[in-house]
């Protein structure tokens, strides 16, 4: 009998078969593998041999892998690291304007201290800039005459006079200070009494204290105290300390030198003093005859500067 099957069909019959029989041996392998585990011993021998060349293949990804977390802990390290530093920064920063405050209230609470001492009125001023005059010796304060400021008025601290006033704006004015040339008041040492006048010698000199004799009794040490006989300055405030004292017996005289007693660059802050002497002196004198208990004025409480005893 012949067969008129077509070649194509005679030919897919055989491959068919082929891979019923492929399938059903592979499906029996797996069910026997899976029933009795008969194919670990075979699979393990593979893994060992093919293990090393599984390594060799992932060599390049786990170093560039191990690259990329290299440079990226790096830069985040760096970045840290300048975080910190900023921070660092801010942190002395804050620290900084803290002591700053801190030295601050303690100015305002001693400059407090001097207005309940003071029988007259008292004007807080704050010490804005100083002008750039390498001659003069002066400061800018944020008080004028809208403000209460004459012109005229000292300025002091709690530890003595710093200035006068002697430019006066509406909402400014200009303080001209102990070391500016010139610049005068009258004094009396606190321990005797002997009155004379300290002048200023231009900036970073000591101050120079005048018009006594030879025979003055003097002493390094001494402070000098505003005397109040200008009717400008009240008396018994701090002024200078006599720092140094040579003698010319030829030309019976004295060159007297003197150190301020308030630190003019330290503190931002001061008080204006409106002090008038016709109102204020009868005040302290009616004060006085009523028999009340008079606060030391400042400058008053020693008569020999911390030190130099």
């Amino acid at each position: 009998m012949r067969n008129n099957a077509p070649p194509l069909f005679r030919q897919g019959i055989p491959a068919l078969v082929k891979l019923i029989v492929c399938l059903s041996v592979s499906a029996a392998l797996m069910l026997i593998d899976f029933r009795f585990k008969a194919l670990d011993p075979i699979r393990n021998n593979l893994n060992w041999l093919l293990r090393p060349l599984e390594y060799a293949m992932m060599m390049p990804r786990n170093a560039y892998e191990a690259s990329s977390e290299y440079f990226t802990t790096r830069g985040t390290l760096d970045q840290e690291n300048r975080d910190m530093r900023v921070r660092q920064a801010e942190l002395s920063l804050l620290a900084n304007q803290s002591e700053f405050l801190l030295i601050e209230n303690q100015n305002l609470r001693q400059l407090m201290g001097l207005q309940k001492q003071v029988p007259f009125k008292t004007l807080p001023v704050e010490i804005l800039f100083n002008p750039p005059n390498p001659i003069s010796q002066r400061i800018v304060v944020n008080r004028g005459s809208s403000g209460g400021l004459n012109l005229g008025n000292p300025i002091a601290n709690d530890e003595g006079i710093l200035g006068q006033v002697v430019r006066l704006y509406e909402n400014s004015a200009e303080v001209s200070l102990l070391e500016d040339r010139d610049f005068a008041v009258p004094v009396q040492i606190a321990r005797n009494g002997l009155r004379a006048a300290v002048f200023g010698a231009g900036r970073g000199n000591p101050l120079e204290l005048r018009y006594l004799p030879i025979a003055s009794d003097l002493e390094v040490g001494d402070v000098l105290i505003t005397s109040g006989i200008d009717g400008i300055y009240p008396p018994g405030f701090a002024v200078a300390v006599i720092s140094r004292i040579e003698r010319n017996a030829d030309k019976n005289s004295a060159n007297v030198f003197c150190v301020p007693a308030a630190p003019v660059n330290r503190y931002r802050q001061a008080l204006a003093l409106l002090y008038d002497p016709q109102w204020d002196a009868k005040a302290s004198a009616a004060s006085n005859n009523s028999g009340a208990v008079q606060t030391n004025a400042p400058g008053r409480r020693q008569t020999r500067a911390r030190g130099m005893q």
